[in-house]
Order: C-alpha cells, then sequence, then structure tokens
C-alpha cells in the first residue's frame, strides 16, 4: 500500500501530463497528523480556468479546453476556448475573434509557435499609442 504522500505526487504527475495544475494539491494537514490510517487529499483552490481545463480533461475533450493546437486546414494556432456541436472552437492566443475547425484538422501546437505568438501579443500590448 501506498503512502498518502506517494499518491498525491502520483496525481500531481498525471494531472501535469495532461495540462493541469492544482497549486494547493497536498496532503490533508489535520488527517496527515491524526492516527487515521490514510490521510485525505486536499485538491485545494484553483482558478476558474484550471477548473474548466480539469473538467474537459475528465470529460475526455481532445485537446483539452486552455490546450494551444493548430488548425491543419491554415496552420493558424489557437488557445481551445470549448468544443461545441462536435467541432472545436479556437481563439488566436494574441486574442482576437474566434472560429471552428473540425476535431480532425485539429492538432497540436508547436511550442516555439505558441511562443512566437505569446511574445507578439506581450510587444502589441507593450507599444504606446500614437
Amino acid at each position: 500500500m501506498r503512502s498518502t504522500e506517494e499518491v498525491v505526487e502520483t496525481l500531481r504527475e498525471a494531472l501535469t501530463g495532461v495540462g493541469v495544475t492544482l497549486p494547493s494539491l497536498c496532503v490533508d494537514p489535520v488527517t496527515g497528523a491524526s492516527d487515521e490510517p490514510f490521510a485525505l487529499v486536499d485538491l485545494g483552490r484553483c482558478n476558474v480556468r484550471t477548473a474548466e481545463r480539469l473538467a474537459s480533461v475528465l470529460r475526455g475533450e481532445r485537446p483539452a479546453v486552455g490546450a494551444y493546437a493548430t488548425d491543419a486546414r491554415d496552420g493558424r494556432v489557437g488557445e481551445v476556448m470549448g468544443h461545441v456541436g462536435g467541432r472545436v472552437q479556437l481563439r488566436p492566443v494574441g486574442g482576437g475573434r474566434e472560429w471552428e475547425c473540425p476535431p480532425d484538422a485539429v492538432g497540436a501546437a508547436p511550442t516555439e509557435e505558441v511562443l512566437r505568438a505569446r511574445v507578439r501579443k506581450a510587444n502589441r500590448e507593450g507599444r504606446l499609442p500614437c
């Protein structure tokens, strides 16, 4: 039988593997310090985007909400905003109008493309108005 700490670490690794981070994930301090043979796992608090991403992963949606994806039809990179009517809703990384994409045309976005898009967004936001 594995310890609660080992189970918490396994859960953390599994969540990280699907792109979900629960910042407060830990062994519950009250039950961990008691004589209980199995302490409780405290999943902690998270923001709405993390909760939405976790729900998407649990529903088996691919790619999960919050992930970055590429529309194979035209190469655009976007953040997955949802799944409606069998289609994937994507929004440009730098913000803008969402578009829909059939699931078979969605692929994982290369890390460098996501980084480029995020840098372009940061540069746009940092410019002073003329």
